[in-house]
């Protein structure tokens, strides 16, 4: 299996290239402890229990339904390491269903160890989205809000939180209208991409998805609908942007649209000098007259890299690129885009000569590609209808994402890439720069403390029972040492998607903005029944 692993990481750069995109109080959580990790293989609760709960909730009222049976698919994630089995599945069709699911587990009270988990296309990486005998609520089925544009001043469209990006794309191009921000990843649910951030390539330009929000519509952890913008119910709105899911859950957003182009120019191109494609990257960032999307990766001792481009790619110079040789170094590819529309054809190829004059990338490493601005968002989805017909989709994800200050991002570099790092053939290495000038920090996201950061991620996929460099084992141990080096030497780097064990952990991880971070759980989420499987608080029975 490795070799059909491997093969296939080679011959498709993009695979799994998205981030998610790809996604915090009182004496009732016991002096804010964190969540004790349950074991990866849940315990059987009581039959008393499972019998309690299936008939107290069988009570509710619902437009939709509950699921209290076969509901394995809920206990499982993209990361495909953590499975906890819920009690029961919520299919809503209103926003109603939902606010009496949890305002009905919130007057439970603190005698009840219920809790309720938000679950979108289950793209998590370590039981994020899932809810050990609790309720996962299946956001996709929630379609009350159609997907309606508007044009204007300020265009934008409203959708369902529930709603998938790829569905937002197709409909707003029958309007010429489409998101600002994307993710590289576009069958994600919008709520559970702006619980994150949803950070791609467009970032520099837009900042990420939760800066591109006008309003939303959110269920708080007492069943309470509220509507909230940056004017009206302010905390609630840029504490649930980026709150990992803890203040509430969104049912509704107004997202702020632009005119769609019809075509992408794609171009890759590669360095072997670390600086010179760091500066060229922040070169391309710090201009709004070059290109829309700016990405980047790492690719260390692969065979036949130009070759295996051909299928998507044109290289500029054929000739020279076949002689090209990538086995056995450590090199750096730039990957960037320009929007544009059939007419403006000629006049774009000149331009784009021109902004590409101003870099310094090897020269026969220039691969070019004119595709439809569809096929361009949704690239990484073609890798993933592959994979799933090997069977080699769901397979463990053992997913690192960092930020790491700009100041630092050569002595990150040197070591992990360096020493770490022997080889990229277990998944792509993303690496670009984003200028947080962009984004708002009024959010809940954390970021480092510098105006330019970048994103690096490892986007690994292991081998299922392998003992060797592309197992499980071996990759949470890479991952281990890129961490350990990276708190040994103070880079002040911070985890995307984070995923901690501690409550000490999570203090440091927000920092300055916990306390605040902790204060909206309480007002909002009083009895901590929201997002238990992000470990941030617990749910406890009170002491009788």
């Amino acid at each position: 299996m490795k070799s059909l692993t491997n093969g296939l990481f080679k011959n498709n750069d993009l695979i799994g290239r998205f981030l998610m995109t790809m996604l915090l109080s009182s004496n009732l959580y016991r002096n804010d402890f964190c969540s004790k990790l349950p074991s990866e293989t849940p315990t059987v609760s009581s039959q008393s229990e499972f019998s309690i709960l299936p008939s107290s909730l069988k009570s509710l009222s619902l437009d939709g339904h509950f699921c209290f049976e076969h509901n394995h698919h809920a206990a499982n994630d993209f990361g495909n390491r953590y499975h906890f089995l819920p009690a029961a599945v919520l299919h809503p069709k209103s926003v109603l269903d939902i606010s009496s699911v949890v305002r009905h587990v919130y007057e439970m009270g603190t005698a009840s160890t219920l809790t309720i988990a938000a679950r979108g296309r289950g793209h998590s990486l370590q039981g994020q989205a899932q809810a050990h005998l609790g309720v996962v609520i299946k956001m996709e089925t929630l379609r009350e809000q159609e997907i309606c544009f508007h044009t204007g001043d300020l265009p934008y469209v409203d959708v369902s939180g529930g709603e998938l990006w790829i569905n937002i794309l197709h409909e707003g191009l029958k309007h010429g209208l489409a998101p600002k921000s994307w993710t590289d990843y576009l069958h994600l649910t919008v709520g559970g991409t702006l619980s994150n951030a949803g950070i791609s390539g467009q970032a520099f330009r837009h900042g990420p998805q939760i800066n591109n929000v006008y309003e939303l519509e959110v269920v708080t952890g007492t069943g309470e609908i509220v509507t909230c913008t940056k004017k009206h119910n302010a905390d609630l709105f840029y504490g649930v942007l980026g709150g990992l899911g803890q203040f509430g859950i969104i049912t509704r957003a107004r997202i702020s649209v632009e005119q769609a182009p019809k075509r992408v120019k794609w171009i890759r191109m590669l360095y072997s000098d670390f600086s010179i494609f760091c500066q060229d990257q922040e070169h391309l960032i710090s201009s709004d007259n070059h290109f829309e999307y700016v990405e980047g990766f790492v690719i260390i001792n692969r065979t036949g890299l130009l070759n295996n481009w051909r299928s998507t790619f044109s290289p500029k110079d054929p000739l020279q690129a076949s002689k090209f040789q990538s086995e056995g170094k450590t090199l750096y590819c730039l990957e960037i885009a320009k929007y544009f529309n059939p007419e403006d054809s000629d006049t774009l190829n000149q331009r784009i000569e021109v902004l590409l004059e101003e870099l310094k990338y090897i020269e026969c490493t220039l691969f070019l590609s004119d595709v439809s601005y569809v096929e361009f968002l949704d690239r990484v989805h073609v890798s993933e209808i592959k994979l799933r017909e090997i069977g080699l989709w769901e397979v463990p994800h053992p997913w690192l994402n960092l930020l790491i200050p700009k100041s630092r991002i050569h002595e990150f570099a040197q070591e992990v890439f360096g020493n770490i790092l022997t080889d990229t053939s277990n998944g792509p290495v993303l690496i670009y720069p984003v200028n947080k000038s962009r984004w708002d920090s009024k959010t809940s996201m954390v970021t480092p403390q510098e105006d330019l950061v970048y994103l690096v991620a490892f986007l690994s996929s292991a081998v299922p029972s392998s003992t060797k460099s592309d197992g499980l084992e071996h990759i949470l141990a890479q991952n281990r040492r890129i961490l350990d080096f990276c708190d040994s030497t103070g880079l002040g780097v911070k985890q995307y998607l984070p995923h901690y064990n501690t409550q000490k952990e999570w203090r440091a991880h927000f920092g300055n903005k916990w306390e605040v971070f902790r204060k909206r759980k309480y007002k909002y989420d009083p009895l901590a029944i929201l997002s238990p499987g992000q470990k941030i608080f617990q749910k406890e029975k009170a002491y009788l």
